[in-house]
C-alpha cells in the first residue's frame, strides 16, 4: 500500500509531464556542457585530446560510466514518457479534426513527433561514429581531434549532423517552453521571458554544434 501512491502519480498524466521535465533538465545540462567541451576543437588537437583524457581519468573512468548510465536513464525516461503522453492524447481524440487549425500550438511543438525520432537515430549514429568508431572511416582510439575532423569531412555525416542539430533546436525550444510551463510560469506576463529563454538556449546550442561540421568542411579546422 505504501508504494501505491508514488506508482499512481508516476503513471498519471501530470506524473509523466514531471518525469519529462526532470529528465529534460538533465538532458539540457548535458547538451550544454557537451557543446562547451566540444568547442575546444577550435583550440587544437592537444587541447581537445587533453580534455577528453581528463574526462576518462575521473575516478579511473568510473565517473564517466556513471554519467553515461544517468544519461541513458534520462533518455529512456524522456522517450517513454513522451510516447505514453502521445498515446493518451491520441486515445482522447475520438474524432479527427475536420479542419486542422493549430492556433494554440507552435511549429516547434508540432514537430516534436518527428524531431524526437530523428534525434534518437542521431544519438545511435553519434555513438557508433565518434565513441566506438564502428561506422567511422578512419577511427583512431584516443585521438578525439582526429576522429572528429576525419568523421565530419564526410559530407553525408556532416549533413546528417546539421539536420539533427536543427531538429534539436526545435526540440529544445519547445522543451524549455514546456519546462517553464510545468514549473508554474505559464502566465501572460512571463510569456515574453519564456520565449526569450527558450529561443536563446536553443540558438546557442544549434549555432555552437553546427559550427563543428561547418568549420571542418570549410577547412577552418584541419
Amino acid at each position: 500500500m505504501g508504494n501505491a501512491a508514488p506508482a499512481t502519480f508516476i503513471a498519471s498524466t501530470i506524473g509523466k509531464k514531471v518525469t519529462m521535465a526532470l529528465s529534460g533538465i538533465a538532458l539540457f545540462g548535458f547538451v550544454f556542457v557537451h557543446m562547451l567541451g566540444n568547442l575546444q576543437l577550435f583550440l587544437g588537437r592537444e587541447t581537445l585530446n587533453a580534455y577528453s583524457d581528463s574526462l576518462h581519468a575521473l575516478g579511473h573512468g568510473a565517473v564517466l560510466w556513471l554519467a553515461r548510465a544517468v544519461l541513458l536513464g534520462a533518455v529512456l525516461a524522456h522517450i517513454l514518457s513522451a510516447v505514453s503522453l502521445w498515446q493518451r492524447n491520441a486515445a482522447a481524440r475520438k474524432t479527427r479534426y475536420k479542419l486542422f487549425a493549430p492556433r494554440a500550438s507552435s511549429y516547434a511543438s508540432r514537430t516534436m513527433y518527428w524531431s524526437g525520432p530523428i534525434l534518437s537515430l542521431f544519438i545511435v549514429f553519434h555513438l557508433l561514429h565518434l565513441t566506438t568508431g564502428t561506422v567511422h572511416p578512419n577511427y583512431v582510439g584516443g585521438d578525439v581531434y582526429h576522429n572528429v575532423v576525419a568523421g565530419l569531412l564526410q559530407p553525408a555525416a556532416s549533413a546528417f549532423y546539421i539536420v539533427a542539430m536543427l531538429a534539436l533546436g526545435l526540440h529544445l525550444y519547445h522543451g524549455v517552453w514546456s519546462l517553464l510551463h510545468t514549473l508554474g510560469l505559464a502566465h501572460p506576463k512571463y510569456n515574453a521571458a519564456r520565449h526569450a529563454a527558450a529561443t536563446l538556449f536553443a540558438a546557442v546550442i544549434v549555432v555552437g554544434n553546427i559550427s563543428f561540421p561547418v568549420a571542418v568542411l570549410t577547412g577552418l579546422v584541419k
